[in-house]
């Protein structure tokens, strides 16, 4: 899936991600979308990881999504998620209990910090479909090439 990609401009992010898995754990896959102050889409992600589980997945495409948004060099980044679990555990809200999850728990709110202004939200899935359709875009190109 393409989506149409405008001029990199921006000052202020709005940034959706997801990780997906099939299997949990199985043939995992993120999809990142960044939009600019316009919400005009200005880079895309869609990646293929191999066996992960989906809160894995969504923790790679937050920190993958930390690290694209630097190139734009932003004041303001709004991070969108529909993992719930994710989002309260950037927060504080909950602790990081999983030993697989720590580390990249720790990197992820490392590069969080790193950002002037940043806050991060769970919102529905249905108002995620853009990452989604590029995190199910990578399985399904794996697939295809008949490594699924």
């Amino acid at each position: 899936m393409t989506f149409p990609v405008a001029k990199p401009r921006a000052k202020h992010l709005f940034i959706y991600t997801d990780g997906a898995s099939r299997g949990n754990p199985g043939d995992a896959s993120i999809g990142v979308v960044i939009k600019n102050d316009r919400h005009e889409i200005i880079e895309t992600v869609s990646q293929y990881l191999g066996i992960a589980t989906n809160n894995k997945a969504e923790y790679i495409a937050l920190i993958r999504a930390l690290e694209e948004a630097k190139k734009f060099h932003p004041i303001a980044v709004n991070f969108y998620l529909d993992s719930q679990l994710v989002v309260r555990q950037i927060t504080g809200q909950y602790k990081v209990k999983d030993a697989g999850l720590i580390p990249l728990h720790r990197q992820a709110k490392t590069l969080y910090g790193q950002y002037e202004q940043a806050s991060i939200s769970h919102i529905p899935r249905e108002e995620n479909n853009e990452a989604d359709a590029l995190a199910n875009e990578a399985l399904d190109k794996q697939k295809i090439k008949g490594i699924i």
